[in-house]
Order: C-alpha cells, then structure tokens, then sequence
C-alpha cells in the first residue's frame, strides 16, 4: 500500500461536509465525533480541527496527521462512505499514540471495523491439527516400533 493521501479519498468540499453532518450517523468519544455517511466506494476521511481544540497550527496539523495516518492504514477495511471526524478539545493533550487508539475504536463503536478478537475462540478447520493416529500393534504394517 502507498504512504499517499490522494484527493480522491478526501472530503473536500463544503456541500460534502454538510451532508455527513445533516445526513450522517453521529458516534462520539471523549477525544472526536465521527460523522459516517455511506456512499460509493472508496472510504473517504473529513477532518475537522478548529482553534478551539488548539490554538497552535502545529497542534492541529500533529492531530490531523495522525488520523489521516491511521485512516490510510485501515481504508482496505473501512465500509465505503464519508467519515467526517471533528476533533474536540481533550486530543490537543493527548499522545499520538492514544490519538490512534481513539480513532481506531471510535470506528469499531461506529460499526466501520470488526472489534478485536471477532474471530472467535474455535480455529478454523484448515488451521486445526490433523488427528494424531496411535501405534498399530500389527507388525505387517509396518508402523509399529520394535520393543
């Protein structure tokens, strides 16, 4: 996968912004609001970061690169549709790395990503062991050990 953000998978346009706020299904946590619209391929991100959640372009641009970051690593596992997230105040304070998490199950919560761990607790049969097969006692087949 490229390290690229192309204009083709970004919300860039006012019209599309305010239809994932009017239009779009809201799933909020402490650190951002996601906006979710469905649409045709592919998975697009919106970012919202205004002056209020930090005064510093730096702040804001550190917030954005992260989640613009994140969302390119998951986009092949994203439903197609817009994602607006709008930042809020407490992700100007917080690490990168918790920046990430947040993200990440702020779209599990949203139902864009399976949860960790959905797979279940029985494997599946292609991974499964063969069965084991005990020593025969017949010695024309071979299979038996010398005692």
């Amino acid at each position: 996968m490229t390290a690229r953000f192309p204009r083709h998978v970004r919300v860039r346009a006012r019209a599309e912004y305010d239809r994932a706020f009017q239009q779009g299904r809201r799933t909020a946590s402490p650190l951002f609001s996601l906006h979710f619209v469905a649409g045709p391929p592919p998975a697009r991100l919106g970012l919202a970061v205004s002056r209020k959640v930090d005064p510093h372009a730096v702040g804001r641009n550190r917030i954005k690169r992260v989640l613009r970051d994140a969302f390119r690593q998951l986009r092949p596992q994203l439903r197609a549709g817009d994602y607006v997230v709008v930042a809020r105040r407490a992700a100007a304070d917080t690490e990168n790395r918790l920046l990430r998490e947040g993200f990440i199950g702020l779209l599990q919560q949203a139902g864009a990503l399976p949860p960790p761990g959905a797979g279940g607790t029985i494997p599946p049969a292609a991974t499964a062991a063969p069965p084991s097969h005990p020593a025969s006692d017949d010695p024309a087949d071979g299979s038996s050990l010398p005692a």
